[in-house]
């Protein structure tokens, strides 16, 4: 049996075309879905006066905030800077500012256990100035975790969205390679079906073979 090539690059071509328009689809829809969902919660980078060199130089990518600034999040490249550059930062500036440098929401629980430890030991002994000064540390450790802890959730939803807008650029690609593998299908048909020099593949049989007697 003989088989046409230039058609099976044409079925090829067909192939990928659908494939191609099925990732544009998706692709489309990661975006317009990142877009809507940031615009809707209202979230906007402060005006560039606003930005403390503080802020501009915490980290090596925290000049996106300059980038940024005075724009309402509406993309995922967006999302990610105000979360690992804007609000991070904010919450380390709050756990130096309350005496806690370093700690995250999940290991401030650490030093809130030893507050506790030494305001037990403290009261035991009757020595209210100690346990006064430790309580007033651990207040401020309670309060630091829940700024940990809305700070958190905050950024897990953004990066969220921007990881989503990530997975809609790599199916924009897909689709943008399968596009280019179609057209490159279609010349190729094209081009052998026209010079009249259509390739054919020859699919030999096996021949039957005859029991032994």
């Amino acid at each position: 049996m003989r088989i046409r090539t230039d058609l099976v690059f044409l079925a090829g071509a067909i192939l990928l075309l659908v494939v191609g328009l099925v990732m544009a689809g998706q692709a489309a829809f990661a975006s317009t879905y990142v877009r809507d969902q940031l615009s809707a919660q209202k979230i906007a980078f402060p005006a560039a006066e606003k930005i403390t060199e503080a802020e501009k130089n915490w980290k090596a990518g925290s000049g996106c905030l300059v980038e940024f600034a005075g724009q309402t999040l509406t993309t995922g490249r967006q999302a990610e800077c105000y979360a690992n550059y804007f609000i991070a930062e904010h919450m380390a500036a709050s756990a130096t500012s309350a005496g806690f440098a370093g700690e995250t929401y999940g290991s401030i629980s650490t030093p809130q256990a030893a507050l506790r430890t030494e305001i037990a030991a403290a009261k035991e002994k009757k020595d209210d100035a100690t346990a006064a000064a430790a309580q007033k540390k651990l207040d401020a450790a309670t309060a630091l975790r829940e700024t940990f802890f809305k700070g958190e959730m905050l950024r897990s939803a953004l990066l969220t969205v921007y990881g989503f807008s990530v997975l809609g650029a790599v199916t924009e690609t897909a689709a943008n390679v399968s596009y280019a593998g179609a057209a490159f299908f279609v010349l190729i048909a094209a081009f052998a079906f026209l010079r009249g020099r259509v390739p054919s593949v020859e699919l030999q049989r096996e021949p039957a073979r005859v029991p032994a007697r």
